[in-house]
């Protein structure tokens, strides 16, 4: 079935538990099919306890498990029958379209590196994520930008750069229904000869590239803003930012929940504000956007957080099945292999 996505039931805090009440919720839908990959027994015994919609509902054995903590090669060298490796096995053998994992990270990637072709024109593959912004974009009048990398490929040179701006474009129009989202390289000031060479380079080769609107160079100061609905940076400084936009929502919160225990005048104020700090909340509430996209290979694949439940997860595979049935792979290499063509 081509809308089917395979999801890796072992990994993950809660494991067995919420990967099968996600693709039992997702089955009740009848529009994905979810292949759940694990231990059989275990996740037959869950099968038990909820409902579910046996067409659009499967499960195939894996007998083994990478741990979140285990050295990612080392694992799949000695877990052969691992979830997340049978898992992207059957996504390159057709019983799938695409993939989702909460488990190790690095495993999830290096299993997809096994089994999965990488696009044509694509140097490195990129993870991205997403963050809120206070602009909202694209017909779903989306509040969050995406960024890339943010931690797959650490140091990059122009061509990476270049490649990732299509796979975030080719992303961002996919899953937020943005025809032509505004791409950014993330430097340390908006000229165009900021940054280390490789930046101002994919610069240049960006800025009349007629399939990227590409708006130039933003700072730290325009992420919040939404000013681009792509941004494009290396690896590590993307995982820099990233885990300081979600310290910061975090801690909005947190001192809200404080405040309100303090003071009389305080608690007064935070109800009259009380709907503010809700949408707040709801907008930085990561489970919701179902998960970090691996961008680069043939199939999709979609990596929820570690501590994703139910619901984070059937949102990741709702998002999974949306970038397979969207052609989402298929559009991000014809857009490279279309600015491969044009002079340097």
């Amino acid at each position: 079935m081509s809308s089917t996505v395979a999801l890796d039931a072992m990994g993950g805090d809660h494991g067995v538990v919420a990967a099968v009440r996600a693709a039992c919720q997702i089955s009740l839908g009848r529009q994905t099919a979810v292949l759940v990959v694990g231990d059989r027994p275990r996740i037959e015994a869950e099968l038990g306890r909820n409902r579910y919609d046996a067409s659009f509902l499967s499960v195939h054995h894996a007998s083994q498990a990478v741990p979140m903590d285990a050295s990612p090669r080392e694992a799949l060298d000695t877990l052969p029958d691992a979830s997340i490796l049978v898992a992207a096995r059957l996504v390159a053998e057709g019983a799938a379209a695409s993939l989702v994992s909460a488990g190790n990270t690095g495993a999830s990637v290096l299993a997809c590196a096994r089994h999965f072709r990488k696009l044509e024109g694509v140097p490195r593959t990129a993870l991205a994520a997403v963050f809120p912004t206070e602009t909202r974009r694209g017909e779903k009048a989306d509040p969050f930008s995406l960024i890339l990398d943010v931690g797959a490929t650490l140091h990059v040179d122009a061509d990476t750069l270049v490649a990732f701006a299509h796979m975030g474009s080719a992303y961002a129009a996919c899953i937020s229904r943005n025809p032509r989202p505004r791409v950014a390289l993330l430097s340390n000031g908006a000229e165009p000869g900021k940054g280390p060479p490789e930046f101002v380079e994919a610069h240049r080769r960006l800025v009349d590239d007629p399939n990227i609107e590409f708006i130039g160079n933003i700072e730290g100061i325009d992420l919040p803003r939404g000013k681009a609905d792509v941004v494009v940076t290396e690896g590590f400084t993307g995982n820099v930012v990233l885990k300081m936009l979600e310290g910061i929502s975090e801690t909005v919160v947190d001192v809200a929940r404080y405040a309100y225990r303090s003071k009389l005048a305080w608690k007064i104020g935070l109800w009259m504000l009380r709907g503010g700090i809700v949408q707040l909340k709801q907008l930085t509430d990561w489970q919701q956007y179902g998960g970090a996209p691996i961008l680069g290979f043939d199939h999709p694949f979609i990596k929820a957080h570690g501590r994703s439940n139910a619901r984070a997860l059937g949102n990741a595979i709702k998002v999974a099945s949306k970038a397979a049935s969207s052609g989402l792979c298929e559009q991000i290499e014809r857009q490279l292999a279309s600015s491969a063509e044009r002079p340097r």
